[in-house]
């Protein structure tokens, strides 16, 4: 199955991080980032999707997390 998730953070390097550690778990970058301005917490956010490929079958108690 795939599996989908969209990493989103406020524009610092924990964006970057958190994108890496997923890389590095076997997830792949799909589409475009995205970075957007955050009007009611004044901040500039980044956003990527990413996917993975595991065994099974999709169950929504699936934790994204932890693949």
């Amino acid at each position: 199955m795939k599996l989908y998730r969209f990493l989103s953070e406020d524009d610092t390097s924990a964006f970057c991080h958190k994108v890496t550690a997923a890389l590095n778990a076997g997830w792949a970058l799909h589409g475009n980032p995205t970075y957007a301005f955050d009007a009611a917490n004044g901040v500039m956010r980044c956003g990527q999707a990413v996917t993975k490929d595991v065994p099974g079958d999709y169950a929504p108690d699936i934790k994204l997390g932890e693949q």
